[in-house]
């Protein structure tokens, strides 16, 4: 299953860890971390603008390119994690962006998710194999839905910084409290006598083990 039904339209290749203040990171989380400042923000991507700053598009790809030849087999699971949703959302938004300013791709939606249009530490892949074959079956977070952005009006909003592993617990609940208590999560039903849960609580529900979707919910 795909993650939405409509887009919103809106280095040299460095293979090295680097260090900062905030935790370990790579290379080019650095200048990730700039993009999504810049455009990210509670209310979407700004594309528009970013797709009328010729640098900040050559930045990406410079971003999507390192991260296709990353080798991440000495990292340790946390780290390898933060690193495949940040590689999922950093395609997700040079597709978007290149397709802009197409307003939905509704019509190919199944061969955007399917193909193998990205290259993630080496592999050719999809979006739906990344997810579903690798950060969802290796990992086994169901936090992880409201971490990966698929450009649509019901997902999750973007991460407005990069995932480490030294963080990515604390970006993880972050980000399914926001979301389970904002109107996209959980909201009155029409005629007040329930509530209507996200659709990811129905697709995903088998992710959500030890209680299920509500009790995930109750305990945020």
């Amino acid at each position: 299953m795909t993650r939405c039904f409509r887009l919103l339209l809106p280095i040299a290749i460095v293979g090295a860890l680097v260090a900062n203040s905030s935790g370990e990171a790579f290379a080019w989380a650095t200048d990730y971390n700039r993009l999504l400042g810049k455009y990210a923000g509670a209310n979407g991507v700004r594309y528009a603008d970013w797709k009328n700053n010729g640098a900040d598009v050559q930045t990406l790809q410079k971003v999507v390119d390192a991260i296709a030849a990353e080798n991440i087999n000495s990292l340790g699971q946390k780290e390898q994690l933060a690193f495949y949703v940040n590689a999922y959302n950093a395609w997700i938004l040079h597709e978007a962006l290149a397709k802009y300013p197409t307003s939905s791709v509704k019509d190919a939606l199944f061969t955007f998710f399917t193909s193998k249009r990205i290259k993630v530490a080496g592999q050719q892949t999809s979006f739906n194999a990344l997810e579903k074959e690798t950060i969802r079956s290796k990992f086994n977070d169901p936090r992880i839905h409201f971490a990966l952005n698929c450009a649509s009006r019901s997902c999750p909003p973007l991460n407005t910084e990069a995932f480490t592993g030294e963080k990515l617990d604390g970006q993880f609940e972050k980000l399914a409290k926001n979301f389970v208590n904002s109107e996209k999560g959980v909201r009155m039903a029409e005629e007040k006598s329930g509530v209507e849960l996200s659709k990811i609580f129905d697709w995903y529900k088998d992710d959500f083990k030890d209680g299920g979707p509500l009790q995930f919910i109750n305990k945020r």
